[in-house]
């Protein structure tokens, strides 16, 4: 008996096999949650359905568009997963996108219009995806969201830049969220994960770095994992986590606790 045996998760932001998505997703699977994707363009469609392709039950997972950035698709998709379901109990946000151009050089040098990029599609999609996954959660006597961010909110972490901003809007959308939708039973949470080698991340200049001084320098002396961050991902989602949101979680072997490192 798995621990998400009976729920019904809709996880977006699968790029590919690296993505921290793909290991929520494989360790939902594990636990004995349906599972529902998106793609956000076309040329990612094909790696989502690779990689659904190797999972049980593969033909009866839907793979559905959506680019979080139109409101069109995001109704359109709802729409498709309450066809499919009659209801959700589980939400992953796993989308972040910036500049290549804001992501490697000075933080003065960002942009205007790419800052507002990276905050929309990083950050007001948690509100606009939560907003339309309600009346699915209401439905389901309520649900669990949860949505992926990294320390670089509250500590500066070099070219991280205009996507620092968007995961500060991240986070505090997710306790304004966990706020107005607890009274319909709405978990909202997120996790702050290590740096893990991901398509994402690797647009940030330096992240070798980062990852090299986890394994040197966290508490653990060790690099996250994808199935960890998954882990953590199935506790959120799970009815062990009852009590609790509007939290940022860590999944960084303790790093974020370090001030000067030995």
């Amino acid at each position: 008996m798995g621990l998400l045996d009976g729920k019904r998760a809709l996880v977006m932001g699968v790029g590919n096999q690296r993505s921290i998505a793909w290991g929520i997703a494989t360790a939902f699977q594990r636990e004995g949650a349906s599972l529902v994707f998106n793609y956000a363009v076309e040329r990612l469609r094909e790696n989502v359905e690779k990689l659904v392709a190797t999972l049980p039950n593969a033909s009866s997972i839907p793979i559905l568009p959506c680019d979080v950035s139109k409101q069109e698709e995001i109704d359109a998709l709802f729409k498709k997963v309450d066809e499919h379901w009659g209801g959700l109990d589980i939400l992953v946000h796993s989308i972040a996108f910036a500049a290549v151009e804001d992501l490697r050089g000075r933080f003065h040098e960002i942009s205007r219009e790419g800052l507002k990029t990276a905050i929309e599609i990083s950050a007001f999609s948690l509100v606009a995806l939560s907003k339309a996954a309600l009346p699915l959660f209401e439905k389901s006597g309520g649900g669990s969201v949860m949505s992926l961010t990294y320390n670089a909110v509250e500590r500066v972490v070099p070219s991280y830049n205009s996507m620092a901003l968007a995961k500060a809007v991240l986070e505090s959308s997710t306790r304004y969220l966990a706020a107005d939708l607890g009274p319909s039973n709405v978990r909202v949470n997120a996790i702050s994960a290590g740096p893990l080698k991901t398509l994402a991340g690797s647009a940030v200049k330096g992240i070798s770095q980062a990852r090299d001084l986890m394994e040197e320098k966290a508490p653990l002396r060790r690099n996250i994992t994808q199935e960890e961050v998954g882990n953590v991902a199935v506790f959120l989602a799970s009815d062990l986590s009852r009590a609790v949101t509007g939290a940022t979680i860590f999944a960084d072997n303790g790093f974020n606790i370090l001030g000067v490192a030995d």
